[in-house]
């Protein structure tokens, strides 16, 4: 969003706050200022929003980046935190004891498997034990990009007998996971940003911020409209770095998310051939219907979870279970350029 944020910037104040970079826009009403972070989901989030002063904005910053420390440290595949159980530590304990854990993962899982079925397993979150392979060789390529290589294709298809979904045991009474399989692991890459993110904006309400953006990576959340009435405006991204122009189409967002996955950030290349790091379930290779798929809806959890899911979908497939579903609308760009759209979802007209 970077060529709309610059437009109609009246004054420019940047300071530092424990690792922020903070902007104040304009001088009349309710003074609006962008912060961002680094350090949460692999990836640079920034809050826009309302307040009296620096000092008041840069206090509720501090909040949010505290919380979503919180939910970044909680869906964590890669590292463990003292004294908090995340999902490394269910994985670590696959095929040996329950794990008691923080509510927030209970419900993310809850979520992931409700999505699961949904889609028809086009996400899974007990899908890590393959995506973890991939994720191996798409770092060893990107750091020898001579040697890239792919991961062999009868190691995929062993790990794939890995990743039953009812292979992941909830206890909510006692809060508890439990893997019964000792080889799956579970990956809530494709849920777990999104969600955080739905839970971010709920908690920016709570603390008095009733007009604010929040933008982690390719995930946006809207809480009211800005404080003079009118909606966000949220860019999507041209998946094609050759062309020049930045955006294909912009949306207006007011109390929604706009989440969009695609194959031009995170991939690598084997032989000229580009493989990205979303992995269909069914085939265990990455799919290529589209560039990217961008899913409008309420919630940013629903919407990251479905993003997914349709760039692992053929276009009528992904259009079915749109059209089904209330209050969510996708936006898909294939592969030759081509855009299409369900049947409620709105772009802005050209100016």
């Amino acid at each position: 969003m970077k060529k709309l944020c610059q437009a109609g910037i009246l004054a420019v104040v940047v300071f530092a706050l424990a690792g922020f970079a903070c902007i104040q826009y304009g001088n009349h009403g309710p003074v609006r200022y962008e912060g961002q972070f680094y350090d949460c989901f692999d990836t640079v989030t920034t809050i826009t929003g309302y307040a009296k002063n620096q000092e008041e904005f840069s206090e509720k910053m501090d909040l949010l980046h505290k919380k979503l420390v919180y939910y970044h440290q909680l869906y964590d595949i890669y590292h463990t935190y003292d004294g908090r159980n995340n999902i490394k530590t269910v994985n670590d304990a696959a095929g040996t004891d329950s794990v008691k854990v923080d509510e927030e993962i209970l419900n993310l899982l809850k979520l992931g498997k409700e999505m699961y079925g949904r889609t028809k397993g086009k996400l899974n979150i007990a899908y890590g034990s393959v995506l973890s392979l991939w994720h191996e060789y798409r770092e060893d390529g990107l750091r020898e990009p001579q040697k890239a290589k792919l991961p062999p294709e009868e190691e995929l298809e062993r790990r794939a007998r890995h990743t039953d979904i009812e292979d992941v045991i909830l206890d909510e009474e006692w809060s508890t996971v439990r893997l019964a399989d000792a080889e799956m692991s579970l990956d809530a890459g494709g849920i777990g940003k999104g969600y955080a993110v739905q839970k971010l904006a709920m908690y920016a309400k709570e603390i008095g911020m009733d007009h604010v953006l929040i933008s982690v990576g390719g995930n946006v959340c809207a809480v009211g409209g800005k404080a003079d009435g009118r909606p966000w405006t949220v860019a999507v991204e041209n998946p094609n770095f050759d062309d020049e122009v930045p955006y294909i189409a912009t949306v207006d967002l007011v109390d929604g998310c706009l989440v969009t996955s695609g194959d031009y950030q995170r991939y690598y290349e084997v032989d000229n051939v580009r493989y990205c790091h979303i992995i269909d379930p069914d085939s265990s290779m990455p799919p290529k219907y589209f560039s990217s798929v961008s899913v409008q809806a309420a919630d940013s959890g629903i919407a990251d979870a479905l993003s997914t899911a349709l760039f692992n979908m053929d276009y009528e497939s992904g259009l079915s279970l749109v059209e089904e579903m209330e209050d969510v609308e996708a936006m898909w760009i294939g592969k030759d350029g081509e855009i299409r759209y369900s049947s409620g979802f709105r772009v802005n007209e050209e100016e």
